[in-house]
């Protein structure tokens, strides 16, 4: 049975395609400024996005799916939720059912890359590889619309002949999907190879879900004027954009588009104020450039290693001084006003637990909130703390609770590492007993100190006892640093 009563809708409708490095949220954002009705982020894969963790920025005010390297993965708005489609490559359903399951309130559908010649893709048996493996293909799907409430969809390219094209589409519907799109070119064509108009076509009349038209940016769509014309010369609901949208997303624009320099100063406010990846968005400027990309604008822009340096070379820089106050001001804002809150402990069962993470950034060198716990414990007299760890399966997080003086405190956000779980945890206890956990900028509370003073004294002696003991000459000499790990 088919997801999309009450969902997003596939039909007549003028979309941004998935493009690997140009479809991340300012180029969809600037798309539907435009006038795109639906974009697509670009392929990621079920492997890497499976390790991800779902973090709410309020800063940017943005939802981002941050990898174990901190590397942020998908990073989404409100203001594109009920039209952004996530492509994802996958060849394994639980895998995907897991994906899907990690970012499905975050989007308006899922989509399954299935198309994408790239040995990006069709490693390990995705994106276009999928097309010889029907019974995969129809185990991904089915999966996905039985375990998500979002519309599925997916991304194909047609086969060698309209009769095989046509009868793997029929499977496809009978999954249950919400639209398909239909690249017209077989996975050994390339762009200079003319989009096979008849085969979407044959594919249209053979299905009652919507078909969206893609793969005519080159030989039929130069404006937005020949959007329709490419609708109506392969019979498909909706037309699908990639290379003319990378170029210029403003082909959205029904009163015409506007120049590629203005499309890419929009382009670059939306890059900075969402804090978008300085090569990514380098590399979408350098699209946009085209053969201007060795212009000596486009030498400079190629130097650039900043966003910074990129808006210079546009004569952007009072808007990226003043974008960056803003951030700057807003963060400070949340801290001055969100400390409150978020430090008040709550009971879970007998565990009392607060929203905190561990960032090693905010302490010095060698010093950790375990160590200050350790320190506080032995100053009270207490048992050593300790602690349990349990890892997530879908996607390996760590969460932690530490037991001290018989009462148990745990962070409620999963970490990327036990070690950093341990820490959190340790962060909720020293901060629920009101003790110094050893911030930088933290009243210094003397007990690490104090320990570290003691040990080195101690070690001295045992090595001055030693050398007088054993008389080894050019002995070694250091002293011991409590790390907290």
């Amino acid at each position: 049975m088919s997801n999309t009563v009450g969902k997003l809708s596939f039909s007549n409708k003028v979309i941004l395609a998935p493009m690997v490095r140009v479809g991340t949220l300012p180029m969809r954002l600037l798309a539907l400024d435009y006038g795109a009705d639906i974009v697509y982020c670009e392929e990621l894969i079920d492997l890497k996005m499976i390790q991800c963790e779902r973090v709410v920025n309020d800063v940017l005010e943005t939802v981002d799916f941050i990898g174990p390297d901190e590397r942020v993965m998908f990073r989404t708005c409100s203001k594109e939720k009920d039209r952004v489609v996530f492509q994802m490559g996958t060849a394994d359903p639980k895998r995907a059912l897991a994906v899907a399951q990690l970012v499905e309130n975050d989007v308006a559908a899922v989509d399954v890359n299935m198309g994408c010649p790239k040995e990006y893709s069709t490693k390990g048996g995705m994106g276009s590889a999928l097309l010889s493996d029907p019974d995969k293909i129809e185990a991904i799907l089915t999966t996905l619309v039985r375990g998500i409430s979002k519309p599925v969809t997916c991304k194909i390219r047609i086969l060698p002949t309209i009769k095989e094209t046509v009868n793997l589409v029929k499977r496809i519907e009978k999954t249950g999907v919400s639209a398909i799109a239909v690249h017209g070119r077989m996975k050994e064509e390339r762009p200079r190879h003319p989009v096979h108009c008849d085969y979407i076509q044959a594919v249209a009349e053979s299905v009652s879900i919507p078909v969206i038209a893609n793969g005519g940016s080159v030989d039929h769509v130069k404006t937005h004027d020949n959007i329709e014309m490419f609708r109506e010369a392969t019979g498909a609901s909706s037309v699908m954009l990639a290379r003319a949208a990378m170029w210029n997303p403003s082909i959205f624009r029904s009163q015409g588009a506007v120049s590629v320099d203005e499309a890419m100063e929009e382009y670059i406010k939306y890059a900075v104020c969402y804090d978008n990846n300085t090569f990514n968005t380098k590399y979408c400027l350098c699209q946009m450039l085209k053969d201007r990309v060795e212009s000596p604008m486009g030498k400079r822009l190629h130097a650039a290693q900043t966003s910074a340096e990129i808006c210079e070379v546009f004569g952007m820089t009072d808007f990226y001084k003043k974008a960056q106050a803003d951030l700057e001001a807003r963060k400070s804002y949340l801290q001055a006003n969100s400390s409150s809150l978020s430090d008040q402990p709550t009971l879970d069962g007998d565990v009392i637990t607060m929203a905190v993470k561990f960032e090693r950034r905010e302490y010095p060198p060698q010093i950790t909130p375990k160590m200050y716990l350790l320190e506080w414990s032995r100053k009270e007299k207490l048992e050593q703390p300790v602690y349990e760890t349990e890892q997530r399966a879908q996607d390996r997080a760590f969460q932690s609770t530490v037991t001290v003086a018989n009462k148990k405190y745990r962070s409620t956000l999963w970490s990327k590492s036990k070690k950093f779980a341990e820490q959190a945890a340790a962060i909720v206890c020293l901060r629920t007993l009101g003790v110094p956990e050893g911030r930088i900028g933290e009243e210094n509370s003397g007990l690490v100190n104090k320990r570290k003073r003691e040990e080195r004294k101690q070690d001295i002696r045992q090595k001055q006892d030693v050398h007088s003991k054993l008389v080894v000459p050019n002995s070694c000499s250091g002293f011991y640093f409590l790390t907290g790990w």
